[in-house]
């Protein structure tokens, strides 16, 4: 280090300069990093002791209280190699004129650029002289509550050029007390004065209206402190004072733009005026900058929107002044700007025709200007009606798909539109239509909502007519047997014929039973018109009642009269067959459409009207279970008073012995019974005979 410098230099850094005493040490606020560029010492060149033996050169002192315990480290760089910077911490909970003999000194020679030093994890000496070539102490380990001084010298003579500022970061695992960190404190958020600098490295500006003004400094001190109590403001004309309070502005002063200013904040405790973090400070520049304010004259548009003869004007949004927040006030006249009479109460939605309205701008510190707005019209949107046809929709004929985007209401370009199924929902912008090229409607009217380029609009009317479908006259659906064909005739008069066959005729021959359909053109509409061939509906077999040798037929279904036969060949209108041989017999229907006949497979079983129940092999029970093979086969037999004695079924053989639950004999006489079954055929055809018996059984 360069110790040699002479002690007159010293003297005249004392005289020169004024810093930080002890007794005056700045606080340290928190963990925040420092900056300063210490010049001269203070009132007393203090008693350092430990390394520091040649006394004070360009000092400052710092005041640290430690919030939470640990270990305590920091990096101090100055910006310039040619710094020479030495330091010492005396402590803990010491007073200035006893401080005693520093528990870190560091006054060590440092060779090279960038002569950092401080306190670091892994030194470990506590104490570096003058000529040590270590920068470095071990760190500190601090607890709560206590306060330890830190003092910091440039050595370098009151005439060497390099005062250079340094940069002192905190490391470790304990934090400094401040007012500053603790939201129980400081609740909200300081509030810088004044706005950003066009270049954010300068300081922040605070308008004036003239330069120079006198400017009463506390109007500002309600909006930095932002309602957080307990904290002061004091205002100053340098970096330093603002650092250490000294010198504070206590009344207004005349200021200029040039001059760069400080705010300084600290924290007074109510209830401990001695509380170490009441020093602590937090400082900001600011300057002022000419706020006379000229407004501009400046033409502002709008849209005579459907040629109303009026349009609505946003005022706000003329340029008359750059500054967003600046109050403006909008007259209809020069004379009600001057008299402050007839202010505009809506100038964000200001309906009038052309004309001129008067802006009066007052600047945040009551600067005042005037400017001038021109209302204008945009050009008018031109606009005319339309009609749009379309061809009505399948299943839904009273509508049509319409591309209203087709329709042509203006040769104006470029432009923009809108759809909409009302007036109302036009000019308003309600109910937008949002499928405008396939929109579905029946016959009315849409509107259409055209825009310019500047955003103006007319509003279009546009008619929709649907186009109804045309079917044929003549084309009928027709009824025909299963077995035979037709011809289809659409009748003359179409454009043009597409039938589901392929052929493109206007009548289609040998049709078969089928449903068909033809497309039918007109213009550019096409009709889908539908055809059915029916089958006649065939008559059903509905029953057979066999009595003896004759069959009754029943029929229903088709469409009467039936004709009947049992050959296929000689034909009937009774349904009542006599003399009908035993066994199978066939039976044969047709309606009135004489179609191929339905037929059914009768049985007229053999006729049993005796049995004698005695055990000797000979008639002894009546048995029908020849006809086992028929679905549904029950025998049953009744008395003379219609009680019903017995039924023969698939559980005891379709037979019966003249007994009455397979047990009990019935009396000799004549009994009555019934067969029924149903025919195996796709209609389960219900057939029944009936006949009597004679039993006689000799017990």
């Amino acid at each position: 280090m360069r110790k040699n410098l002479l002690i007159i230099f010293l003297l005249i850094s004392q005289i020169l300069f004024s810093q930080a005493d002890c007794s005056s040490a700045l606080s340290v606020c928190g963990n925040s990093s420092i900056t300063y560029s210490p010049t001269g010492i203070g009132a007393v060149n203090e008693n350092l002791g430990g390394c520091l033996i040649t006394g004070e050169h360009n000092s400052i002192w710092y005041k640290l209280t430690i919030a939470t315990g640990g270990t305590l480290t920091f990096d101090l760089v100055p910006n310039d190699p040619d710094a020479d910077y030495d330091w010492a911490i005396y402590g803990p909970n010491v007073a200035c004129g006893s401080l005693g003999s520093p528990i870190r000194c560091n006054a060590a020679t440092v060779i090279g650029v960038g002569p950092s030093t401080g306190l670091n994890m892994t030194s470990t000496i506590v104490d570096a002289p003058g000529g040590s070539l270590t920068p470095y102490c071990k760190y500190l380990d601090v607890l709560p509550g206590q306060t330890y001084y830190l003092y910091i010298d440039n050595w370098v003579g009151a005439a060497s050029t390099t005062m250079a500022p340094f940069s002192l970061t905190w490391g470790g695992t304990a934090a400094l007390a401040s007012p500053f960190t603790d939201p129980a404190i400081q609740p909200y958020p300081f509030v810088p004065p004044g706005v950003p600098a066009a270049n954010p490295a300068d300081p922040r500006e605070v308008i004036i209206c003239n330069s120079p003004a006198v400017f009463d400094f506390s109007t500002l001190t309600a909006g930095i402190l932002n309602a957080n109590p307990n904290f002061q403001i004091t205002y100053h004309t340098s970096q330093n004072d603002a650092l250490s309070g000294a010198s504070p502005i206590l009344t207004p002063i005349t200021v200029n733009t040039t001059t760069t200013y400080y705010f300084s904040i600290h924290y007074q405790d109510p209830a401990n005026p001695n509380n170490p973090i009441n020093s602590c400070r937090q400082v900001g520049a600011f300057k002022f900058k000419l706020g006379n304010i000229t407004g501009n004259n400046v033409s502002l548009f709008a849209c005579n929107n459907n040629n109303a003869g009026t349009a609505t004007f946003d005022l706000t949004t003329a340029a008359v002044f750059g500054d967003p927040t600046a109050v403006k006030k909008y007259y209809p006249s020069l004379n009600d700007l001057n008299a402050g009479t007839n202010e505009i109460l809506n100038p964000s939605a200001y309906v009038s025709a052309e004309a001129t309205v008067y802006v009066k701008i007052i600047s945040q510190l009551g600067c005042i200007g005037t400017g001038m707005i021109y209302l204008k019209f945009y050009p008018v949107v031109v606009v005319n009606d339309a009609i749009l046809r379309s061809c009505f929709i399948e299943g839904a004929s009273s509508t049509a798909s319409f591309n209203l985007t087709a329709a042509s209401v203006t040769t104006q370009a470029p432009v923009t539109k809108k759809y909409y199924p009302s007036l109302t929902d036009a000019v308003n912008g309600t109910n937008e239509i949002a499928t405008p090229s396939a929109y579905i409607a029946s016959n009315g009217v849409v509107y259409i909502k055209v825009f310019n380029s500047n955003n103006c609009f007319a509003v279009a009317k546009v008619t929709l007519a649907v186009l109804p479908p045309v079917k044929s006259t003549v084309l009928t659906d027709k009824t025909i047997c299963m077995e035979d064909t037709t011809t289809l005739d659409a009748g003359p008069g179409f454009d043009s014929y597409l039938w589901s066959t392929g052929a493109t005729t206007q009548a289609i021959t040998n049709v078969s039973v089928g449903t068909y359909w033809v497309k039918l053109k007109t213009g550019e509409c096409i009709t889908t018109q539908e055809v059915k061939v029916y089958a006649s509906e065939q008559p059903v077999i509905s029953n057979i009642d066999i009595s003896t040798n004759t069959i009754t037929v029943t029929v229903n279904g088709g469409t009467p009269p039936y004709q009947y036969s049992l050959d296929n060949i000689n034909w009937q209108t009774s349904n009542v067959f006599s003399n009908v041989p035993r066994g199978d017999s066939q039976v044969y229907v047709k309606d009135s459409y004489d179609c191929d006949p339905i037929d059914i497979t009768v049985v007229v079983p053999n006729l049993i009207n005796v049995i004698t129940p005695n055990n000797d092999g000979i008639n002894d029970v009546i048995d029908y279970s020849a006809l086992a093979h028929k679905q549904n086969l029950i025998l049953s037999i009744f008395d003379r008073y219609g009680n019903k004695v017995h039924q023969a079924d698939k559980t005891n053989g379709y037979k019966w012995d003249g007994t009455t639950n397979g047990s009990k004999k019935v009396p000799t006489g004549t009994y009555w019974y019934s067969v029924t079954w149903n025919e195996n055929d796709k209609k389960n055809t219900p057939v029944k005979f009936s006949s009597w018996i004679l039993v006689k059984n000799r017990d």
